[in-house]
């Protein structure tokens, strides 16, 4: 039978002196692919010690390029932010001046409401009839009956007088007084006035508070005064003890 060969392992001794007189010598072995290992990993170090050495000025202009860049990125970004900080600047400047133009707005809308109102009730009051129906005092009894009416005795020369704003509706002959002027105030009222003078109002004529409707002559001197709300007869007394 053939004698398989053994495979030789090879090795390598590494010594370490020193110049000392009394120096001894250490010896290391190793072992061959350890130190095709140390040789390789030195080669790469050299390599990349020389390459370094070799394109040194490229990396650093890479590097300086690489910086610059970055500071100008920075740059741009920091000019971005303070534009974008004046626009908030701006915006918040503009919505304050909105703001305070809505205020204003505002109150102009609440001070025109106010008045509104204002006018409003003063336009109510003048169409309520609380006034007193006359120019002058007057004897006053009350009709109790289907159609409640104040009875003035007038002196001649007096006169009869709208007790609120409104148009007049009717002017016609009345049986009882001799004429009737009829006043639509609007608001539901109605005010009737009857006396045998002759009117001085006509169908369609606005009138206002205190507007003569009669003047008071001889052998008239009898006034009769009545107020409808909503179609039903009221008691003119309370109408004029609300106006006081």
């Amino acid at each position: 039978m053939l004698q398989k060969k053994r495979k030789r392992k090879i090795s390598h001794m590494v010594l370490v002196t020193s110049d000392a007189a009394d120096a001894g010598v250490k010896q290391f072995r190793i072992k061959s692919w350890a130190l095709w290992i140390v040789i390789v990993v030195l080669c790469v170090i050299t390599g990349i010690l020389i390459g370094y050495i070799a394109y040194e000025d490229r990396i650093w202009v890479a590097m300086d390029n690489r910086s610059d860049l970055q500071t100008k990125q920075i740059a741009t970004l920091q000019e971005t932010n303070a534009g974008l900080r004046a626009e908030k600047l701006a915006l918040e400047s503009q919505i304050a001046d909105q703001e305070k133009t809505i205020q204003i707005l505002s109150d102009t809308i609440n001070q025109h409401t106010k008045t509104i109102q204002e006018m409003q009730d003063i336009l109510d009051k003048q169409s309520t009839p609380t006034e007193f129906p006359l120019s002058g005092s007057a004897a006053m009894d009350t009709v109790e009956d289907d159609e409640i009416m104040c009875v003035f005795t007038v002196a001649v020369g007096k006169t009869v007088t709208a007790t609120a704003m409104g148009t007049v509706t009717d002017v016609e002959q009345d049986e009882e007084f001799g004429y009737r002027v009829v006043i639509d105030h609007g608001n539901g009222y109605v005010t009737i006035y009857r006396n045998g003078s002759t009117p001085l109002v006509k169908p369609g004529d606005s009138v206002y508070v205190g507007r003569a409707l009669y003047e008071i002559t001889k052998k008239h001197e009898k006034m009769g005064y009545q107020i409808m709300k909503d179609e039903v007869y009221i008691n003119p007394e309370e109408m004029l003890s609300i106006s006081g």
